[in-house]
């Protein structure tokens, strides 16, 4: 697999997104605003905010809109957790069915000022859309919990329709792109959810261009896979600020194509690679029809 690498680091052509506008980013922004909610897309600078939010669909993000760890290359803000607010499932369930949803994708910060983690709050959203929106589909991409695998199993016995946790990167890059967080932990998490329901798909994603090698992506996948993982997704790590993590390279869309098609080599039902690919975009596509074993 070839490695390009841009000396200036110009951001390229396959990198540019719709600019966040329209009649439908308008009305979906006034909806979070009156619902009192946050949003990944906003809270984490995702460049697909205005391709997503024109065709009516958004990552919601519970627990709050500050982060109990202190990532490097993640928008959210830091700093001491706000208080938990126990109707927010309900209005994030009212929003899912204003918005017309049929597959919901909901995450949260870290929260590891509770000792489940937020877990119970996963739970309770998943329930909450489901009792609102019945035949709304709904994925949950969850923090590692700390390793508390009870936890994990209060959010698989809401019976979510995907279980997303994502890796972010390789493990050799762990100390500084995920501060707090462990490579194993993760796999753990990801196999512990297929134990509890074998049923469920279990989805997970990479970022791309932090300094990692083809080879060391490879090995993560194949990982992945021994852990009963199906769904992947694979994207571009984009630098929200100067205070971030700088981008090592930019990865061509041939690479992210090589990816995918190894992926699927693999035997994963669904790989979503691509440079604007973010762990939430086109996230119905993967269950649309799931295979049984992924």
């Amino acid at each position: 697999m070839l490695v390009s690498i841009s000396p200036k680091l110009e951001r390229p052509k396959w990198l540019r997104a719709p600019a966040p506008a329209g009649e439908n980013y308008r009305d979906l922004k006034g909806l979070i605003d009156r619902l009192r909610l946050h949003t990944v897309c906003e809270s984490a600078a995702c460049p697909n905010v205005g391709e997503c939010w024109n065709h009516r669909t958004a990552t919601f993000m519970m627990l709050g809109n500050v982060c109990t760890r202190r990532c490097g290359f993640c928008a959210v803000q830091k700093g001491a957790p706000l208080p938990v607010d126990y109707d927010e499932p309900a209005r994030i369930a009212e929003a899912v069915s204003l918005m017309g949803l049929k597959f919901a994708v909901i995450t949260s910060v870290n929260r590891d000022d509770r000792p489940d983690g937020g877990a119970e709050l996963f739970a309770m959203v998943i329930r909450a859309i489901r009792q609102r929106v019945p035949e709304c589909g709904v994925e949950v991409l969850i923090p590692d919990f700390q390793g508390n695998l009870e936890a994990v199993e209060t959010v698989m016995e809401a019976r979510p329709n995907v279980l997303n946790h994502n890796t972010e990167t390789v493990p050799r890059l762990y100390r500084q792109v995920r501060l707090g967080a462990r490579y194993e932990r993760s796999l753990d998490v990801l196999q512990h959810a297929r134990r509890v329901q074998p049923e469920t798909p279990t989805k997970s994603g990479l970022m791309l261009g932090l300094g990692e090698t083809a080879e060391e992506v490879l090995q993560v996948m194949r990982d992945l896979r021994a852990h009963q993982v199906g769904i992947l997704t694979l994207g571009q790590y984009l630098r929200p600020s100067p205070k971030h993590l700088p981008i090592v390279r930019y990865v061509t869309p041939a690479e992210f194509e090589e990816f995918r098609i190894a992926g699927n080599e693999m035997g994963f039902a669904h790989v979503e690679s691509g440079p604007l690919v973010r762990s939430s975009y086109h996230a119905s596509n993967a269950v649309l029809a799931p295979p049984p074993n992924c």
